[in-house]
């Protein structure tokens, strides 16, 4: 039985490393299915579970075997392994937006790595925290009004404190000699340093990225250190600096065949040109972008792009083809339900209705004005970059070497396909590949976690209102006036019947929630018991007491479940994965609002469209591995 629940993990990680996570997660199920009493090897199967669901997306799996890993591994006294679990569940919680939970887990990992003299384990804990405040950041700065680097307080702290993890780990990995660590956390010091306003200092690290990835002949972080360069020069106002980055960027998306930020490229390419006024060549680069976006059936990407061309054309005072466009952008607008983008619209083909002295009557069908007009006609394949000649641009040749982790390549030790030596050979090989160690850039992946809206029927809003008022009863009693004179003696409170209630209620409230937290080896999915195993099970034979850190770990742990608890902030509905964050092109707007002033021809309240803006963040690892 082992050898053939060993047989299975084998080849789910065989899967995995080819990159076939749905085959993949099928077999380690089915591993989990058949059973093991090695805990070694059951804790490792239940790590990569983990990492395998993350990169299937389906986080709510990570977390529960991510669980599994961590209580196995407390159960049996793996400090290593506690602490790459609590790192892999940091990873995953900070995916899900919980920002606190994942702190409180990647401190975990930080602290056990330190206690263990675990240098390699404590660059991957300080990075990781250093990721889980910079992800913060970001979501409290979305949306945010102010000027670049003119954040609220709060935000600006808490990007300041991944700065902190940050340099810390670009410190240690340099002590270590980690290249290619030191190449990731000079990446993501850049785009802290964006996020702040602090330009200067972001396109210096960002070049220490660009050299650092030119070293290790790795294509996509030398594309996203191109990226990052030129959204940064975008804000210093060096708009040819920045349209020579942009053309490297799309040079290396077309190369990497990543169409998605080959748009992006071809975007912010279109918007750098409106800004220098050449408006015949951000309109080619806002055509290729509108191109891809109908081949990725990216409607809003599609309805910014026809937006961005309608203003092309006004700027070039051909007023019939910005129509076109302008028509193209209402339909748009109103099918995907953008209201805001559906009046700016209606309002923007009035106008040009009105100085080119037309009516309803004489539109034609948009289909059939497309043609007449001589716009470019929707694609259905598109040839490689098309008119736009990018190749006379030279580009630097690299080797094809990847910056990764060598841990990545870790393998099942060989003598574990040798039954007799299966408990002995995997503690230091418990995990064959991690989150942490995977080219795949995670931080790419955004989520949008939303409560779950349950139907609510009479019957659960009377229990919802007995329970209320039961647990605040004592509350209530509480805030009473009191004529009694309370007693002199203040160790009587201690034994006083409110005190004692109190406690009660907390006992009462809290067990539960306790008992779900204990060590419950039985309760462990593909764990056999076995006389073997019974001694190495601290929960069976060596009960102890949790201490002062546990109970400070789960005070901060559940104080997010009072957070699910609070209305949650309105949707901000669909993203377009052609065309970059929303909040930095408005930024950049209110940057570049005199410029663009300059742009305007004389109808009515024209706009123009500013460069995108927004920090490609580092590829980062699960259980704290360097980026």
């Amino acid at each position: 039985m082992d050898a053939s629940c060993l047989e299975l993990a084998l080849e789910g990680e065989r899967l995995c490393k080819a990159g076939d996570f749905k085959e993949g997660t099928a077999f380690f199920e089915a591993a989990v299915q058949v059973g093991t009493e090695d805990l070694k090897t059951l804790s490792a199967i239940y790590s990569q579970l983990g990492n395998a669901y993350f990169y299937l997306k389906e986080y709510a799996k990570a977390l529960e075997y991510h669980r599994h890993d961590l209580t196995l591994a407390r159960t049996i006294g793996d400090r290593i392994g506690e602490g790459k679990a609590s790192g892999n569940l940091g990873n995953t919680l900070k995916v899900l937006g919980r920002f606190d939970e994942a702190v409180v887990c990647c401190q975990r990992h930080l602290d056990i790595s330190q206690e263990q003299g675990d240098k390699v384990g404590e660059a991957r804990a300080l990075y990781n925290i250093g990721n889980v405040f910079h992800a913060k950041g970001k979501q409290q700065a979305w949306g945010c009004t102010q000027e670049p680097g003119d954040l609220p307080s709060d935000v600006r702290d808490t990007l300041q404190r991944a700065t902190a993890f940050y340099e810390m780990n670009l410190s240690l990995v340099k002590e270590l000699g980690d290249r290619a660590a030191q190449g990731r956390a000079f990446g993501n010091l850049g785009n802290t340093h964006y996020l702040l306003g602090n330009f200067v200092e972001a396109i210096k690290f960002h070049r220490e990225r660009l050299a650092i990835a030119k070293e290790f002949g790795d294509k996509a972080a030398e594309r996203r250190a191109y990226s990052n360069l030129g959204n940064a020069l975008i804000f210093l106002g060096q708009f040819n600096s920045a349209t020579e980055y942009y053309r490297k960027t799309l040079q290396l998306s077309h190369q990497l065949k990543d169409q998605v930020m080959e748009a992006q490229a071809c975007y912010s390419l279109g918007n750098t040109y409106t800004l220098l006024q050449q408006y015949d060549r951000a309109i080619d680069y806002h055509l290729k972008h509108l191109v891809i976006a109908q081949e990725l059936t990216d409607r809003i990407g599609e309805g910014r792009a026809c937006w961005s061309l309608r203003n092309g054309y006004v700027s070039l005072g051909n007023e019939r083809q910005a129509l076109h466009y302008a028509r193209k952008h209402l339909d748009i607008s109103r099918e995907i339900g953008d209201r805001n983008g559906e009046l700016t619209a209606r309002m923007n083909v009035e106008q040009l209705m009105e100085s080119l002295g037309m009516t309803e009557s004489d539109l034609s069908p948009c289909g059939s004005e497309f043609e007449v007009q001589g716009a470019r006609p929707k694609f259905s394949q598109r040839n490689s970059l098309g008119s736009v000649d990018l190749w006379k641009y030279p580009s630097e040749k690299n080797g094809d070497h990847q910056d990764m982790d060598s841990s990545a390549k870790g393998h099942f030790p060989c003598s574990l396909r040798q039954k007799g030596n299966a408990d002995s050979q995997l503690s230091d090989e418990r995990q064959w590949f991690d989150c942490r160690d995977s080219p795949i850039d995670t931080e790419d992946i955004t989520v949008q976690v939303t409560p779950p809206k349950l139907g609510r029927d009479p019957s659960g809003e009377d229990c919802f209102f007995d329970l209320l008022s039961k647990f605040q009863s004592s509350r209530m009693d509480d805030q009473r006036c009191g004529f009694d004179e309370q007693p002199d003696d203040p160790s009587s409170l201690l034994t006083s019947p409110q005190t004692e209630e109190l406690f009660d209620l907390i006992a009462s409230s809290q067990s539960r929630r306790l008992d779900d937290q204990r060590v419950s080896a039985g309760s462990l999915p593909g764990l056999r018991i076995t006389q073997n195993n019974l001694g190495h099970l601290r929960g069976d034979t060596e009960p102890q007491e949790p201490g002062d850190d546990f109970f400070n770990m789960l005070v901060k742990c559940q104080s997010s479940r009072i957070d699910d608890q609070r209305c949650s902030p309105p949707d901000p509905g669909p993203r377009a994965p052609t065309v970059p964050d929303e909040d930095f092109f408005s930024l950049i707007q209110r940057v570049q609002a005199k410029r663009m002033d300059e742009q305007r021809v004389h109808l009515h309240s024209e706009e123009q469209d500013g460069a995108e803006s927004e920090p490609e963040p580092e590829p980062e690892p699960s259980s704290g591995g360097s980026n």
